[in-house]
């Protein structure tokens, strides 16, 4: 075979129930003594990280926070909790939270030890070799949302606030070296943040299948997350206490970050600036913009599609998945168009210009020009599918 190819996979994850108790442990196996904890300001105050908190001092540690972080966040946020940790004398970090604090997390641990501007060490080619990797310190990972799959990655998605750009800082030392995936700490999601993060979920499946080149082992764990999504969000929304559905969610969310090496596409290359210019929820964004890319794809991948809907129950066809799709995101109240999350055509050329040099644009399974770009944000306004 004349193919050739790179496959990385993730971290070690520590999956069940209840599984949050260990985490003391899994901060003196990483040789963390001092942890800074990194999560967002909307989580910072609940129960579920207040008793976080207090189990890892109870367990010795000296734990300090960090909570400075927007949804959306941005290169302020980071430079604000690498000062913190360095006054601190932090030794490790725990990213606890949403995508957000997660990778505002494990930024904040790459750049701890870096002397040059974080923008130096965007996935731009090699670029992440000009990190110290002396400088990187030990991170763990504990999601309490069940969408992005950061604990799994080697990334961090942050806003350039002076050209309100998401870009990507990239470093293989950025991979967790524990995560904790406990579904307990998900159930207190809003039904609004549970909806959003798991059609992020599914978006990441959804689109590392359909990307170019040839990588099965992402493929297999691709499929089988979009099969987790389409029969379990359903049901945690229905049930916020179904633990077990929770646990396949989480399952689903690491599964498409780690599938999504293979690449993504213009689901992600368009949320990105509309996310970007209108602090829209990404995963919410991700929803709208789903089957209007399929849409738009179809000619791509329409036998591939056909694959994936006989191996989730449906009738091996293009439409049958589509409709699936479709019909999700009525049940559980996904908004239908682009206007429905308060987005308007102000900036339509800006997004067009942005989603065709977006970082995930590479991975459409059809050349994302601005014109096709244009045409699936504009489908996406009115409600055209």
């Amino acid at each position: 075979m004349a193919i050739k190819a790179n496959w990385n996979y993730p971290t070690s994850i520590r999956f069940g129930a209840g599984r949050i108790a260990e985490l003391p442990d899994a901060l003196r196996a990483a040789g963390i003594t001092k942890p800074l904890l990194v999560t967002d300001a909307g989580l910072v105050n609940l129960p579920v990280t207040q008793k976080t908190v207090q189990l890892l001092k109870d367990a010795g540690f000296a734990v300090g926070v960090f909570a400075d972080v927007k949804p959306n966040p941005i290169s302020a946020n980071v430079s604000a909790g690498v000062e913190v940790l360095r006054k601190g004398g932090h030794d490790g970090v725990i990213a606890f939270g949403g995508g957000s604090g997660l990778d505002v997390g494990k930024v904040i641990a790459f750049m701890a030890g870096q002397t040059r501007p974080m923008w130096d060490f965007e996935d731009i080619g090699d670029w992440w070799t000009r990190a110290d990797p002396k400088g990187i310190l030990p991170i763990i990972a504990v999601p309490t949302t069940a969408g992005t799959g950061s604990e799994v990655g080697r990334a961090g998605v942050i806003t350039d606030e002076t050209t309100h750009t998401k870009k990507v800082i990239f470093h293989p030392l950025m991979m967790p070296k524990i995560v904790i995936a406990d579904p307990e700490l998900t159930v207190g999601m809003p039904a609004f943040i549970t909806v959003g993060t798991g059609f992020d979920a599914l978006a990441h499946c959804l689109e590392a299948y359909c990307a170019p080149g040839y990588h099965p082992l992402a493929d297999g764990i691709a499929v089988e997350g979009i099969r987790l999504v389409l029969e379990n969000l359903p049901r945690v929304v229905a049930n916020p206490g179904d633990i077990e559905a929770r646990g396949h969610m989480m399952s689903a969310a690491a599964m498409g970050a780690t599938a999504f090496q293979k690449g993504l596409g213009a689901i992600h290359a368009l949320s990105h600036p509309v996310g970007a210019l209108y602090d829209t929820h990404h995963g919410m964004t991700n929803a709208v913009f789903m089957p209007y890319v399929l849409v738009a794809n179809r000619d791509a991948i329409e036998a591939r599609i056909a694959r994936l809907a006989a191996y989730c129950g449906m009738a091996p066809s293009f439409e049958a998945f589509l409709h699936a799709v479709t019909a999700l995101r009525q049940k559980l109240n996904v908004p239908h168009t682009l206007r429905d999350l308060k987005v308007d055509t102000g900036r339509r050329d800006l997004i067009g210009d942005m989603a065709i040099v977006d970082p995930t644009a590479g991975g459409n399974p059809i050349e994302l020009t601005k014109p096709r770009a244009l045409d699936i944000f504009d489908r996406a306004m009115d409600g055209r599918i």
